[in-house]
């Protein structure tokens, strides 16, 4: 699986420079003149084909198959200049390799080729969505520092792109780095700014991750009932 990181993380600069001739082949005429003769279509299709089939693999739980194919179709995706594809499938590998326990070659993918690739195309909610990401893939790996500062940049990108789903997400995350180190007093400030929040847009969505943290939180702490006002 390292190979597959490599190639990855390769793909995203050798393929730039490539990928602006594939989308159309061109041959010249004796009068000078171009015919273009497109193929990418061919390969964007082939590209949906392999996620598609990724999609089946990752459904049934057969997390390397879906991690090959989701590869295959990230370097059709790539070829024909479709990035936000190309970062949807980047991000499907990332999540992989996270269900496989490999959190080192997620957070490789996240900040070498789905940052880079957002950051490049100039997509800030793909910036920020990644930011989550690899707060949630640092947390897996007990790297609360990281994971703290990545939840902490989604918050900043979902206040500035006026997101109230993501700055919730992004404060439910950092109570559960907060739950992770025993800052538990913290942790709960922060649990009722989320469910005030979720309560002021009037959505639930947020609703079982915020009593599951104070779950927690109230059994972490010697079993004393969290006041949940």
């Amino acid at each position: 699986m390292t190979k597959i990181v490599l190639a990855l993380i390769g793909l995203f600069a050798s393929l730039q420079l490539q990928a602006q001739n594939l989308d159309k082949s061109e041959i010249q005429e004796p009068n000078g003149s171009a015919i273009s003769i497109a193929v990418s279509k061919f390969e964007l299709e082939d590209g949906n084909s392999f996620f598609e089939e990724a999609e089946d693999f990752e459904r049934k739980g057969d997390y390397n198959e879906a991690l090959t194919l989701f590869g295959k179709a990230a370097f059709e995706y790539n070829s024909v200049k479709n990035f936000n594809r190309y970062g949807l499938a980047v991000i499907k590998m990332s999540n992989m390799h996270y269900q496989l326990g490999r959190f080192a070659d997620a957070e490789q993918i996240l900040l070498n080729v789905a940052l880079k690739n957002y950051s490049k195309t100039g997509n800030r909610a793909g910036v920020m969505n990644t930011y989550n990401l690899l707060g949630k893939v640092y947390l897996a790996n007990s790297k609360y520092t990281q994971s703290m500062w990545f939840y902490t940049q989604q918050g900043i990108l979902a206040k500035q792109l006026k997101s109230n789903n993501a700055y919730i997400e992004s404060i439910l995350g950092i109570v559960q780095v907060k739950i992770k180190k025993k800052d538990f007093t913290l942790a709960l400030r922060d649990l009722k700014s989320a469910e005030w929040l979720a309560n002021s847009i009037k959505t639930s969505q947020y609703k079982m991750q915020i009593k599951d943290a104070r779950e927690t939180i109230a059994n972490k702490t010697t079993g004393k009932k969290v006041n949940p006002s």
